[in-house]
């Protein structure tokens, strides 16, 4: 598959692009999921997203949006290629259709399964997609470890796996975003860690995070989540959500603070996309996403606005305050 031009490779984590303030929230690159546009056509998806003035889209290949198995692959790719540059957005994949890969079990078979051969081939699928996309990240989670599989096992499973996706990802340039997941077999940050030290620390391996399971379930401040992974930020996934329930709200419903969040994704230097994850809200996209960018427009003015304030008044020999915990 080709494109009819590439795309620009992002910024490496930690980097800040010429003509880009670091620390800046205003600078943030906002996109939005398409497993929150599941009732429209993809190109009607994209077209209000962009509409909206989001930047950016988190393309999740499913049965109706891409498809990664049906007939005429390249053909599909190219014309998503076209839309995309036409709207200005940028992409990054995701692969977390629910049952694309068989119809009776969600998200089945993972890496974790006796076989795992139709979720190998669907990753490599989804790199060589993003490959032709011009991706910035393509975005990939571990599963549910079946009962009958051991701990060990799954986890032997995994690396094998994991290992070759990144094969994959090294032959297509493409940057992987491993996403821990509330319930999986890696479902926070030390797992993620863990996986990255097994792999042997590739360098296309990085993180894809989610806000809203910093709050759910990690042991830090929502902000201090996003500094402990900064170096191997790729990809960033963003919702609200409740102390220890697994469930993406719209912003502001949850307990989330989201302008030190913000700022702290700033001050990391991170400028890929910031994308909005609400994959329960299909039903009134149009409404929800017009809210959204609202509230993260404000939240960033809000944490920009912070960030000035406290470099003007701080002393020049002051140490620099530690982010506000988030109660738990």
């Amino acid at each position: 598959m080709t494109v009819p031009q590439a795309r620009p490779a992002p910024p490496a984590a930690g980097a800040t692009p010429p003509g880009l303030p670091a620390g800046d929230a205003t600078t943030l690159r906002l996109g939005y999921g398409t497993n929150g546009f599941n009732n429209h056509r993809l190109d009607d998806a994209l077209a209000v997203i962009a509409d909206l003035g989001y930047v950016g889209v988190a393309l999740t290949l499913d049965h109706d949006y891409l498809d990664p198995f049906a007939p005429g692959l390249p053909r599909r790719v190219a014309a998503v290629s076209r839309r995309l540059h036409e709207l200005g957005l940028a992409v990054v994949i995701e692969t977390g259709a629910r049952y694309l890969l068989d119809p009776w079990h969600k998200h089945a078979p993972t890496l974790l399964h006796d076989d795992p051969t139709r979720r190998i081939e669907f990753l490599r699928r989804a790199v060589r997609i993003g490959a032709d996309l011009g991706a910035e990240a393509v975005s990939f989670w571990a599963g549910v470890r079946p009962e009958s599989v051991s701990p060990q096992c799954a986890w032997d499973r995994l690396v094998a796996g994991c290992a070759t996706v990144v094969d994959a990802a090294d032959t297509a340039g493409v940057t992987l975003g491993f996403e821990p997941e509330p319930g999986m077999l890696v479902q926070d940050i030390a797992d993620w860690r863990r996986l990255r030290a097994a792999l042997g620390d590739p360098a296309r391996f990085g993180i894809t995070l989610d806000i809203g399971h910093c709050r759910c379930l990690e042991p830090w401040p929502v902000p201090q989540c996003v500094t402990e992974v900064a170096a191997h930020l790729v990809n960033v996934q963003i919702d609200d959500m409740r102390r220890g329930v697994h469930e993406h709200l719209e912003f502001g419903v949850g307990e989330i603070d989201f302008p030190p969040v913000l700022a702290a994704l700033a001050a990391a230097g991170y400028r890929g996309l910031v994308a909005v994850e609400l994959p329960r809200d299909s039903h009134a996209a149009p409404a929800v996403a017009a809210r959204s960018i609202e509230f993260l427009r404000a939240a960033a003015e809000a944490a920009a606005g912070h960030s000035a304030r406290t470099l003007c008044s701080a002393p020049a020999d002051a140490t620099p305050a530690t982010d506000t915990p988030v109660h738990m």
